[in-house]
């Protein structure tokens, strides 16, 4: 985890916790903390979430711990059997998520052999943890997943011009080659999860409007986009070199990419409403996008099977300049929706 809002809130969180245990004088207040640590979630529709499904899991596994305790005091072998018994209860429940907090939370429970009064208060510890985390989450520079989202898709694109601008002329080292793609690969994994989080918070927490859902559209396609153009740093680097090739095709392909990304940045502007709409680059974009393909596949049936492994990668240009050009539509349609 990298230094951000989310570390330096979990330590407002603890704060707070730690805080209010000690104006209600709770002997161990270090529960709340671990409860605050545990709640920090990444957006605010999954901090209300864990609220829900921590109060649901917490108060069942409080009541087994305290009937538990009542007749098995807190025997390891018992707390134990107890930890498992909830563990598949949460798990039923489908609330993976839950299972570490509520653990303490029986575990502190069974401490209290059956006295409910103490374990009432060591379940309100568990609660006002919680409560911090959330609280501070939500008022606390709140998350925001479209903005970061945002952010990474043009962080990634940048990374990504440059290796396929430097990919067919391989003036790259292949050590820095192959690291920068690996960086790359897993920032669209970090991607993903923003688009994800950014989805949750879309749909559960607002009122998913017509509008809202063309846009999630919209910021899917930039998603898939990307990971086209990922597809053809894969194809090239696994079958272009290994193929036989003549000056004029390095050059058709190298060509045909620059302009394929170049296309791409066009429709990120557009979509950032840096550029004049109704530009004719994109449908000739499409043109050169069909003419490249024809021309490479008359191409592999001429050289035989010297050639095929060249058409692999022609198909994943092919398929990264059709997502450009479904990615301008969308974009343009969203435009349209916001002018009217």
């Amino acid at each position: 985890m990298a230094f951000g809002a989310r570390v330096l809130k979990t330590g407002i969180a603890v704060t707070l916790a730690l805080f209010i245990s000690q104006i209600f004088q709770f002997k161990t207040p270090v529960i709340a903390a671990v409860a605050a640590i545990f709640a920090m979630q990444p957006s605010i529709y999954r901090s209300w979430r864990y609220f829900l499904e921590q109060l649901q899991t917490n108060t069942l596994g409080a009541a087994i711990a305290l009937l538990a305790g009542m007749y098995f005091s807190h025997e390891p072998i018992a707390v134990g059997i107890v930890c498992v018994l909830v563990i598949m209860i949460c798990l039923k429940m489908k609330m993976e998520e839950t299972v570490g907090l509520t653990l303490v939370t029986v575990i502190a429970v069974m401490e209290a052999s059956g006295q409910w009064d103490f374990a009432l208060l060591r379940f309100a510890q568990i609660l006002i943890g919680i409560g911090s985390a959330c609280l501070i989450n939500i008022l606390f520079f709140p998350p925001n997943p479209k903005a970061q989202f945002i952010t990474l898709i043009e962080s990634c694109f940048s990374r990504m011009s440059l290796l396929l601008r430097t990919v067919i002329s391989d003036e790259m080292k292949e050590s820095v080659f192959q690291e920068e793609k690996q960086s790359l690969v897993d920032s669209l994994k970090v991607l993903a999860d923003k688009y994800k989080l950014f989805e949750e918070e879309t749909k559960k927490l607002k009122r998913a409007k017509y509008s809202r859902s063309r846009e999630l559209v919209v910021y899917k396609q930039l998603l898939h986009t990307l990971r086209s153009g990922i597809e053809v740093l894969e194809a090239i680097d696994e079958h272009y070199f290994q193929a036989a090739r003549e000056p004029e095709t390095n050059q058709l392909f190298d060509q045909h990419l620059e302009m394929l990304i170049k296309c791409h940045e066009h429709v990120l502007l557009k979509f950032e409403d840096k550029v004049k709409p109704n530009s004719l680059e994109l449908d000739k974009m499409e043109e050169d996008n069909e003419q490249f393909m024809q021309i490479t596949m008359k191409l592999c049936s001429q050289d035989g099977s010297e050639m095929l492994r060249l058409s692999i990668v022609a198909a994943a240009m092919y398929e990264y300049g059709f997502q450009i050009a479904r990615l301008d539509r969308l974009v343009g349609h969203v435009e349209k929706d916001s002018d009217t």
